[in-house]
């Protein structure tokens, strides 16, 4: 098919089902701002370079403090080394933590690029700093692995005078080459567009730019671009629907995603912004259990998550934010088959139970240790029905109740389990 400059033909374009059969993704914000790795709790430590610039803000007034006034923004860039980046550790790191692909910030609201690139000449990674491709190296590490490679990439840049004097002319001689360049240049699998909610998506050049995509480019079989194109697409066009921290816009959050016909993807910090903020404590981390029960209740409605982590300006991944992934990928270990490449079951949810299909297998997921029974409200009763607690040997029986399956739990020793937190039950009739 090919894909006209319209919404309505962009719209028609189905999402690649290698995206709704992953689920679960991370996002990784890392660049100048990671150096300094400060902003007022509550805030993105990314937006550094904004924030410096509002007179009287909290962060205007440490950068004072710390760096003096004639320190510029750009001046982080000799501080920039990553020193102990080392792209297979990472794409380690990931593979373990069950990810099944990444959104890499080639480029965040700052301009500069983690990425050689003609449209940025010595304002990126490989010119300046640290002198070395990023996107190169995640890229070859990834392949590796079946973890995919894929980028973030704003749309517009603070101070970029193209853009500050005329937005259009900006996109159509600076944003959309580079876009071009990038995507042939690394190939990725998602396209993770943002900063576009100024102005309308024709200033953007948006369908112009995803028709080009869709037809000619080299990714166009696979790519997974998102629906941050203009401030009026949020939640209405392009690829899948996005939420952050669980609203976009107010135009719709996952809460009631059941009504959404879209593939969609939650994206959030595991504290409270996306790059790295030293001013946040272990307080203000999610547990293992709270993000594993996020990714249980996003995939039953049919959603994506993508869980961002913010790495030190040296390359290193925090440790608890290491911790984290690796929880949630040994959890993915015993309960991944109920989670990937599942579909969403039903278009509600008991209080303390979500649901998810895969094969013909319905897969219960409860939030409390099994003890005693529950029934399963989403289930009708058919003789002969079997389930079975993944990651034990526990007998679990079957029970009609009413019409509806009712799970009968044995006493279960929590030392014989190997899985925790929430609880996958596999259902067959």
């Amino acid at each position: 098919m090919k894909y006209e400059s319209t919404w309505e033909s962009i719209d028609k374009r189905p999402v690649p089902s290698w995206f709704e059969d992953a689920k679960f993704g991370i996002f990784i914000h890392w660049g100048l701002y990671s150096v300094p790795a400060y902003a007022e709790k509550n805030k993105f430590s990314e937006w550094y370079g904004y924030f410096i610039n509002q007179k009287g803000s909290p962060e205007e007034k440490y950068h004072l403090e710390k760096y003096g006034r004639d320190f510029k923004y750009q001046d982080f860039v000799k501080d920039f080394k990553a020193d102990f980046f080392n792209a297979d550790e990472w794409a380690r790191l990931f593979e373990q933590a069950g990810a099944k692909y990444i959104n890499f910030v080639s480029k965040h609201h700052d301009g500069y690029c983690m990425y050689e690139s003609d449209y940025a000449w010595n304002w990126n990674s490989a010119d300046t700093g640290p002198h070395r491709d990023f996107c190169r190296e995640l890229k070859d590490a990834l392949d590796k692995t079946d973890v995919k490679f894929g980028v973030y990439h704003s749309v517009y840049e603070w101070y970029n005078p193209l853009f500050l004097e005329n937005p259009e002319n900006y996109a159509v001689k600076h944003l959309i080459p580079m876009l071009k360049e990038l995507i042939e240049k690394y190939q990725p699998y998602t396209l993770f567009t943002d900063g576009e909610w100024e102005y309308e998506s024709s200033v953007w050049h948006s369908t112009e730019f995803l028709s080009w995509l869709y037809n000619e480019s080299s990714v166009k079989d696979f790519i997974v671009p998102n629906d941050r194109w203009g401030k009026e697409t949020r939640g209405r066009h392009g690829g899948n629907y996005t939420t952050e921290y669980g609203v976009v816009d107010g135009s719709f959050s996952f809460e009631d995603v059941y009504n959404i016909p879209k593939v969609f993807e939650e994206c959030r910090g595991i504290g409270t912004s996306f790059g790295y903020n030293k001013m946040e404590t272990v307080d203000d981390y999610m547990s293992a259990r709270d993000l594993i029960v996020m990714l249980v209740d996003l995939v039953s409605r049919g959603g994506n998550f993508l869980l961002d982590i913010g790495p030190d300006a040296d390359g290193t991944i925090p440790v608890i934010m290491q911790e984290r992934l690796l929880q949630i990928g040994r959890w993915l270990k015993v309960n991944g088959e109920g989670i990937y490449c599942s579909r969403r079951y039903c278009k509600s949810a008991d209080e303390d139970i979500r649901y998810t299909v895969r094969d013909g297998k319905i897969y219960a997921f409860l939030m409390r240790f099994p003890f005693g029974e529950v029934t399963l409200n989403e289930v009708d009763y058919t003789s002969g029905m079997r389930a079975k607690l993944l990651g034990s040997d526990a007998e679990i029986g079957v029970e009609n109740a009413g019409g509806k399956a009712k799970l009968v739990f044995p006493v279960i020793n929590p030392d014989t389990l190997e899985g925790e937190h929430v609880y996958c039950f596999r259902i067959e009739k």
